[in-house]
């Protein structure tokens, strides 16, 4: 009985390369949503993944990249389901209204702690730096389209999208920041922001309520 032990343990403990990246990846996302990205070191990653610090340290090419990969999976996997709930609807408005309720009805706070603290850390390590600018690009993008839509078929008027979509993602942002230490309320910051866009867009008053 205890040879069949120690060969099932065995036999759990050997993984291939790619199934202990995957593992090693796993956990600096958990780690990166439960503390922020400044938790994840070598060690936190190692006891999180039940291994030694010293293969963390084998499979990942180094610290700032897995800090940087972490990043890219949590906000990639956020704006993919954004774009999915804003695609259920055809009209550019609605979408809109989507967009701008999804990122501030105070469920994602987790994400913006992570999207702060990469903003910080970035200033030290370029690999993230570099990702966080791509995920803005790609965040950018995705409004842009929805303001091209509205434009072209006419539901509001945005003679420059590009700009427009960073002026949103700026205010955005600034008021997820504000909400990770409770200044202003999810539903009054919403608000706001619906009363910003709104003329920017030759909306009335209350049409992406």
């Amino acid at each position: 009985m205890l040879g069949m032990r120690s060969t099932t343990r065995a036999a759990h403990a050997r993984k291939t390369p790619e199934g202990r990246r995957a593992e090693i990846a796993l956990a600096a996302r958990a780690i990166a949503l439960e503390q922020g990205l400044d938790a994840v070191t070598q060690r936190a990653v190692a006891q999180r993944a039940g291994v030694t610090p010293a293969l963390v340290a084998h499979y990942v090419v180094s610290m700032e990249t897995l800090v940087a990969d972490a990043f890219a999976a949590i906000v990639g996997e956020e704006l993919r389901e954004v774009r999915d709930l804003a695609g259920a609807e055809r009209d550019p408005v609605a979408r809109l209204a989507i967009i701008l309720g999804t990122l501030l009805d105070g469920s994602r706070q987790e994400v913006t702690l992570v999207w702060v603290h990469a903003w910080a850390l970035g200033r030290r390590n370029e690999l993230l730096a570099a990702a966080v600018r791509h995920q803005m690009d790609d965040w950018r993008a995705s409004i842009q389209e929805v303001l091209e839509a509205g434009e072209r078929s006419a539901a509001f008027t945005c003679p420059d999208p590009g700009a427009t979509a960073w002026h949103i993602l700026a205010m955005i942002d600034g008021l997820n920041a504000h909400a990770l230490v409770r200044w202003g309320a999810p539903a009054v910051q919403a608000r706001l922001l619906r009363r910003a866009v709104e003329p920017m867009l030759g909306l009335a008053s209350g049409a992406l309520g």
